[in-house]
């Protein structure tokens, strides 16, 4: 693009992609008389291609959930039907199954801070927590917690795991340091479902699948609000935004995702449609979007976080998708395919900007180039 000035003699037009879905061109209009030497810097940008599954990884029976390690190089998924965890090499997409217990029913899982273990919940009645080492891929240690547990989440700290076990109405609190220890127990007003902790460790959000509500739990005292938040029918996956500000939800059955806003809880939440069966749900590291899967539509949505708005194109992904988990540098994100024995793995397009400035084109001597005054 470029502006016409009346007595340009020479026009140079320089174009530099700088990623897949933006692009910023510089023009440089040489002139003579009024105009000579002048320099005309325009910027366009594309439109965003769209989020895309590059490819499927097979796994054990029933994947349930995904973690990534905090270096994004491995990626751990719970295989619900085999007793397995199978490791993906992001690097290769590649999977190697770890046996924790032959026909454990796994379903949680959780890595620390620190990448040095994840730990997985087998959603049995013998009710246990495994440890796994994540340098070795051994089971380190096995932690008792109430029967059924279903799902864990770690605090930024990495000093305890939260367990949600649904069927006694109560959160374990593990003391990761200290894996022997009994852990605490917390009852909560309804089945406890799945869990998210904030960004500063604060708060755990539990989802109360069959109360249509979110219990809040206060980790310095491990104690619950008294009034939980009222949410959409049967809440499901919980996740919060990177700042902490909001934490979204998806409900089961509603086909819907609530946004609650965590500075002010008794606030009615914001209700999104999504359509489906919304069960998983994950948000990108820099929080722009909410990747939520349909487990009924074998797809995944994706919610503008700034305005709440859903993309017109869902992602199809394999059978009955439901964990989701996305790579610390928010380029791909893995679905388990609960009933396709599979992870897709989608990739991520960034977002272009949208005021036509020049953004990314950096600091471009056009002249030195060009050799326009070379000698």
């Amino acid at each position: 693009m470029y502006r016409n000035f009346e007595g340009c003699t020479t026009i140079v037009t320089i174009e530099r992609p700088h990623s897949l879905s933006r692009r910023s061109r510089a023009t440089a209009v040489l002139g003579v008389g009024a105009l000579a030497g002048a320099m005309i810097l325009t910027g366009t940008v594309g439109t965003a291609a769209a989020d895309t599954v590059t490819t499927t990884i097979p796994v054990a029976a029933y994947p349930a959930a995904v973690a990534i390690t905090p270096d994004g190089a491995h990626a751990y998924v719970t295989n619900q039907g085999s007793g397995t965890v199978s490791v993906i090499d992001t690097a290769t997409n590649t999977a190697t199954p770890v046996t924790i217990a032959a026909g454990a029913n796994l379903i949680g899982v959780a890595i620390t801070p620190d990448g040095a273990h994840a730990y997985v919940t087998d959603n049995s009645a013998s009710g246990t927590v495994s440890v796994i080492n994540t340098a070795t891929n051994t089971v380190a240690a096995t932690i008792p917690v109430a029967s059924y547990p279903l799902a864990v989440a770690i605090t930024p700290d990495g000093a305890h795991a939260y367990v949600t076990n649904p069927r006694s109405k109560s959160v374990s609190v593990i003391e990761t340091a200290n894996p022997t220890a009994t852990p605490v127990t917390i009852t909560v007003p309804s089945d406890a479902g799945r869990v998210a902790i904030s960004p500063d460790g604060a708060r755990a959000y539990v989802t109360n699948y069959e109360g249509n509500t979110v219990s809040v739990i206060n980790t310095a005292t491990n104690t619950v609000d008294p009034t939980p938040i009222a949410v959409g029918a049967h809440p499901s996956g919980v996740a919060f935004t990177p700042s902490g500000a909001r934490a979204y939800v998806a409900n089961s059955a509603g086909g819907t995702v609530s946004v609650i806003d965590t500075a002010n809880p008794t606030a009615t939440p914001v209700t999104i449609a999504v359509s489906g069966n919304p069960v998983g749900v994950a948000i990108t590291p820099d929080g722009t979007h909410a990747y939520v899967t349909d487990n009924g539509g074998n797809t995944v949505s994706v919610i503008d976080i700034a305005t709440n708005t859903v993309a017109a194109t869902k992602i199809a992904v394999g059978s009955w998708p439901d964990g989701v988990a996305i790579t610390p540098d928010g380029a791909r994100a893995y679905v388990a395919n609960w009933n396709g024995s599979s992870v897709s793995v989608i990739s991520i397009n960034p977002t272009p900007t949208s005021d036509g400035s020049l953004e990314g084109l950096g600091s471009l001597d056009i002249f030195g180039s060009l050799g326009i005054f070379g000698s």
